[in-house]
Order: structure tokens, then sequence, then C-alpha cells
């Protein structure tokens, strides 16, 4: 098994990080490019990798009471992986992003992972950005 984890720090509340990040309509504006997810019937979703061509059925749960998602391959056990929001002082945020390969044809590699959930963090904080800016004018 290979684990990766990144971390970010953003100028937001936690709530409205944690409100961006878990709205499936909005997923695929901060998550890796080649990453699309299709909500069917939540807790159960399709993840479509560009990548491979390929649909993987995947379970996606929201715990926002906890400020975490959680997610993973439904029926191949490939991976898994979690967003935690924690809150800081002065209304900033940090977002921990976690992955666990169980399999190493689904790992892509180190740098490969590391780059895109640096992106990826990137990007949820530009959402976030965009989201509290409107909602403020």
């Amino acid at each position: 098994m290979t684990e990766y984890e990144r971390s970010r720090t953003m100028p937001a509340l936690p709530e409205h990080v944690f409100d961006q990040a878990a709205d499936i309509d909005q997923m695929d504006a901060w998550l890796p490019q080649e990453l699309h997810v299709d909500a069917g019937e939540p807790p159960a979703v399709t993840v479509h990798e560009d990548r491979t061509d390929q649909d993987v059925s995947a379970l996606l749960r929201a715990r926002r009471d906890q400020m975490r998602l959680e997610w993973g391959t439904r029926e191949q056990g490939g991976y898994t992986g979690w967003l935690q929001v924690a809150g800081m002082d002065s209304g900033t945020s940090e977002v921990t992003v976690h992955l666990s390969f169980f399999e190493e044809g689904h790992d892509p590699g180190e740098q490969a992972v590391r780059t895109a959930l640096d992106r990826s963090l990137q990007r949820l904080e530009e959402q976030v950005r965009l989201r509290v800016d409107n909602a403020a004018g």
C-alpha cells in the first residue's frame, strides 16, 4: 500500500471551504483534471478517468459535522481517500487530502500524485475565493 498526503492553508472559514469541496456539481472545478464525478445515487458515484477512459464505481460520503469527505472504489478496492477541513485562527482553514493506493497498478507514482494533489488544492482555493467573493459582493 502506498499513501500520499498534502495540505494547504486557505483564507476562508472551514464551512465555506467544506461546502465548496463537498458540492458534487462543482467537483470537476477542483479535482485532478483527468477525473470526473457523476453523482448517481449518493453515496454511490461513478468516477471517469480520462487516462484510462474508464468509468469506475465508487463511494463518496460527505460528513459535514466532521468537515470531512471520504471516498473509495467499490468493486476493485484500488484506492481510498479523504479530505479534511480544519479551522485555524483568524478565519483561515487548513485542508488536508490523503490518498491510499492498495494496488500498485492504481498508483500513478509519487511525483504525479503530489503534483495532482497540489494543483487540486490550488484550484479548490480558487473556487472558494470565487464563492466567498460572490457571496460578499
